[in-house]
């Protein structure tokens, strides 16, 4: 199969092209060269923008293409109209935010998508985020119809994460000692390692699927309090975790998603969407032992960065161990 990337190899672009390239596939990347650009020598890479640069792609045509980066709908428009008929199906990797709020836990593809009070508007934010990707999912629906395929993911994880959320947890309680964690034991958590969604996407795109899928994981309901007992027994270290009252952590300013990933209180229906029509497609997942190894063995060969992608620092986190502990003892 020839295969379009669009988009260069950064985590989930990453995944794809070593996905594709296990399968045999021919892939070919179009980017703007700025991310990884000595990454896979040997596949085909397109130097170009989205918005006004596409004369790269002229003339060429593939099986399917496969679009991770895609959030203006104005821009988005312009790669799905230049490739409408060149391509047989257009890939669009979305987003679980795209639903309306409220949303129901175990709410389906069916349920509403979010709407922006401008269409226009080009910035992508917290609050224009879900809206703009909804509009790119009808971009593209509009243009391919039955050719599209839109997969809207949850929190993707594994080894090439530049967010570091997943990865904060990994690496802190592998580092040992008191590691602060929300006492919100049950609340849900739903992710996707990386490799687990590339490998379905391709698959999908072999089987000429079309259709909406949410794509998160794992198959069995799994809580904070499970996800981090497991990160803290893969990891061997000795760390204690200290669970903090969420009353507290409000107070003292803790920011719940950036400050202690995976910890989103008031939006918990977004971790319990219905995943089953994707099992049904074949969505299948490794072990979450295996995810947090391969994730750790990863950001182990890592530069340490400049300021952490997020989690709270280790000075403020033991500063609210110390002051939590007082608190105590009042």
């Amino acid at each position: 199969m020839d295969i379009l990337l669009l988009g260069g190899p950064r985590f989930l672009g990453y995944a794809v092209i070593e996905a594709s390239l296990a399968g045999g596939h021919n892939l070919t990347m179009f980017n703007r060269g700025r991310t990884n650009p000595h990454s896979f020598p040997g596949v085909e890479r397109v130097v170009g923008e989205r918005d006004g640069g596409l004369d790269g792609l002229a003339g060429r045509r593939w099986d399917v293409v496969i679009d991770t980066c895609g959030y203006v709908p104005r821009i988005l428009r312009q790669s799905a109209q230049a490739l409408a008929d060149r391509v047989e199906r257009y890939v669009f990797i979305s987003t679980i935010s795209v639903y309306a709020e409220p949303l129901s836990p175990g709410a389906g593809e069916d349920a509403p998508l979010a709407v922006l009070e401008d269409e226009a508007a080009e910035e992508v934010t917290g609050e224009t985020y879900g809206g703009l990707k909804a509009l790119c999912e009808r971009t593209v629906q509009e243009l391919f119809g039955e050719r599209s395929l839109v997969i809207r993911p949850g929190l993707i994880v594994g080894p090439h994460d530049p967010s570091g959320r997943f990865t904060y947890w990994v690496t802190r309680l592998a580092e040992g000692g008191d590691v602060l964690a929300p006492d919100d034991r049950q609340a849900p958590v739903q992710m996707i390692d990386v490799r687990d969604l590339a490998e379905w996407t391709l698959r999908l795109a072999v089987a000429r699927a079309g259709g909406v899928f949410n794509a998160t994981g794992p198959a069995a309901p799994l809580t904070l309090e499970q996800t981090l007992l497991q990160c803290q027994a893969e990891a061997s270290s000795g760390a204690q975790i200290v669970w903090v009252e969420p009353a507290f952590l409000h107070a003292a300013g803790v920011a719940p998603w950036t400050e202690l990933p995976l910890w989103a209180p008031g939006s918990e229906a977004l971790n319990q969407v219905s995943i089953a029509a994707a099992i049904a497609a074949g969505l299948t997942f490794r072990p979450l032992a295996q995810t947090i190894d391969d994730t750790l063995a990863w950001a182990r060969m890592q530069p340490p960065p400049a300021a952490p992608r997020a989690g709270l620092t280790r000075d403020r986190e033991a500063q609210l161990l110390c002051d939590y502990a007082g608190q105590a003892h009042v």
